[in-house]
């Protein structure tokens, strides 16, 4: 395949998926706990069982929210294509692969990282349950990816409640060839510096396959008291914050001695921007240098980033111009197609105005090699 971009960050929702999937291809004891598609005020829409919400079928972004044109500008422009009124029509442009490639074409993409529902399965508040769609997901998208795999690049999707579970469907997924791991992550979950996910590093450093952390932001706060102005103020904080989350994260991880105990390990925290991250760095070394040189660390944090670690951003001139701090090989671009805050089908336009005061070569590294690199692709 002859590479010129690369999108490191794209998504496969819940809510595009087959409507009969999971309670298809579940086995018999998990058939009614499974997410399943009713008619809904608004149109069909993704439940369970147990009253777990996941949105209209093929609605707007993770979530499946009703598109209501004149409120998101990204997800205007996405409407022009076509994209949602295709998916009223039961045209599934996100899960055919024919369709997949024909988006990637439109936005002058070659090929795609394609991230999970991982925020999905969460929401079925019934981990037994959210492992077995795990588990029929990873199925789905192992056959998805072989109609094109040097174009669309799955990452299993791996949870975290167990970590035996976890390292279970990371070892059968390995074992057919999977390029990632893309690990649940929730508000509440298990901090990264905890012996708990000791068997998922090792798993991972033996494996050389590398694991993914996806943005989510912090818990929601809970609005349904508040007037609507301040409702709008808090969703706008709220939604400018949720790359942050990821600052605790990647210092939890560094900090725990994983990457020091396993130099194979590689984590690429999707979605993160850039920005932050050299500030967070340069203040993990003084930390580091002052008062904690007691941590089983033999190198200065940011050297583990800089040997380790990836992050992946759609739009960010400012982490651009930090690039010299950052790490160009630890930079990878993705379009984040089809979110809201995603920039595809005008990625090109994007690349060439942020990364015009770049040379060729570093361009190539954020928008081609280094993914071509972490996730074996052959040019």
């Amino acid at each position: 395949m002859k590479y010129d971009v690369i999108s490191a960050d794209g998504h496969v929702d819940l809510i595009w998926l087959p409507p009969d999937l999971f309670t298809r291809n579940a086995s018999a004891a998990f058939k009614d706990r499974m997410p399943y598609v009713v008619d809904g005020p608004k149109g069909p829409e993704w439940t369970s069982s147990k009253g777990a919400k996941f949105g209209l079928v093929n609605g707007m972004g993770s979530a499946g929210r009703e598109y209501v044109p004149g409120v998101i500008h990204r997800s205007d422009r996405m409407a022009s294509t076509g994209l949602y009124d295709d998916g009223k029509k039961g045209i599934r442009r996100l899960t055919e692969p024919d369709l997949r490639l024909k988006d990637q074409d439109r936005d002058g993409v070659q090929a795609e990282v394609l991230y999970g529902i991982l925020g999905a399965s969460g929401r079925l508040n019934d981990p037994e349950a959210s492992t077995e769609v795990l588990r029929i997901y990873n199925d789905w998208l192992h056959e998805f990816c072989k109609a094109a795999p040097d174009r669309l690049i799955g990452l299993a999707n791996i949870p975290n409640h167990d970590m035996d579970v976890a390292v279970t469907e990371m070892m059968r997924n390995a074992r057919r060839g999977v390029r990632g791991f893309d690990v649940a992550n929730k508000p509440d979950m298990t901090p990264l510096w905890d012996p708990f996910w000791e068997p998922l590093w090792q798993a991972a450093h033996e494996t050389g396959i590398p694991i993914h952390f996806h943005t989510i932001g912090g818990r929601s706060p809970d609005t349904s008291k508040m007037p609507h102005h301040v409702v709008r103020r808090v969703q706008a904080a709220h939604i400018t914050h949720f790359q942050m989350h990821m600052s605790y994260m990647l210092m939890a991880l560094i900090y725990s001695g994983a990457p020091e105990r396993y130099p194979n390990l590689k984590i690429v925290i999707g979605e993160a921007g850039l920005g932050w991250i050299p500030y967070v760095l340069q203040h993990m070394d003084l930390e580091w240098e002052d008062q904690f040189k007691d941590l089983d660390l033999k190198m200065k944090p940011s050297e583990y980033w800089h040997r380790q670690f990836y992050a992946t951003y759609q739009t960010d001139p400012v982490g651009i111009r930090l690039l010299d701090l950052l790490g160009e090989d630890n930079v990878m671009w993705g379009s984040d197609y089809p979110h809201p805050d995603g920039i595809w089908p005008d990625s090109q336009e994007f690349l060439d105005r942020e990364l015009d005061s770049i040379g060729a070569e570093t361009r190539r590294k954020i928008t081609r090699d280094n993914a071509m690199k972490l996730y074996r692709l052959a040019n």
